[in-house]
């Protein structure tokens, strides 16, 4: 793994304080602040990896500490150990982020635990017609198919589709024209004879995929 090479110089021994840190950033000093970046930003990792166990999310948590350096410099004037600072902002951090993962969790685990019959039914229904739509939607033809899942589910503007897609953006309005009549007509069909309430939900799948 490329977070343990110790091949690296030690010009960065001499940043100890915030100050030293900030006068090396003034001075555009890119290589020693690079050398002090890489060096540190290993030794986090494995400090934050301890309490998250993953290195993607360490890697994230180390990363936005330095972003905060580099975007309030200001606060390094307060800093008498620099490397003090690193390591507790990154235990720090890294602790927020297991309390907040886990509060997420039984958040999500009460809301499990309260859902009534009812309401499980109503979830059960409202998901058997995102599904049945997504049926209808894999019956388009595939260029049409392929615009409308680009603007509709991955929220792409009709330019950048016509760019991915090596069209026009004209090509796009006509065939996301067409998609949505379809569709329209297809989950409507499927609506007529429902009961009101169900007929009210598959009018509110076309109101939130389908205009």
């Amino acid at each position: 793994m490329q977070y343990f090479d110790m091949g690296i110089p030690k010009r960065s021994a001499s940043i100890i304080t915030g100050k030293d840190l900030l006068l090396l950033i003034e001075g555009k000093d890119t290589d020693a602040f690079t050398e002090f970046y890489v060096e540190n930003f290993r030794k986090l990792i494995l400090v934050s990896d301890k309490y998250v166990k993953s290195i993607p999310v360490a890697e994230e948590i180390v990363q936005n500490i330095f972003l905060k350096i580099w975007e309030d410099k200001g606060l390094l004037t307060e800093i008498d150990s620099i490397k003090s600072y690193l390591y507790r902002s990154t235990t720090n951090a890294s602790i927020n982020h297991i309390n907040r993962e886990k509060s997420l969790e039984k958040h999500h685990l009460k809301i499990a635990e309260s859902l009534t019959a009812e309401e499980i039914d109503n979830l059960d229904e409202q998901n058997e017609m995102i599904v049945l739509l997504y049926k209808e939607i894999e019956l388009l033809p595939e260029k049409c198919r392929e615009v409308f899942k680009l603007s509709r589910l991955e929220g792409m503007k009709y330019k950048a589709i016509a760019v991915h897609l090596n069209i026009s953006e004209k090509t796009v309005e006509n065939h996301m024209g067409h998609a949505l009549k379809v569709l329209r007509f297809r989950i409507l069909n499927h609506a007529n004879g429902s009961s009101p309430v169900y007929k009210a939900r598959y009018l509110s799948i076309l109101m939130s995929f389908l205009y």
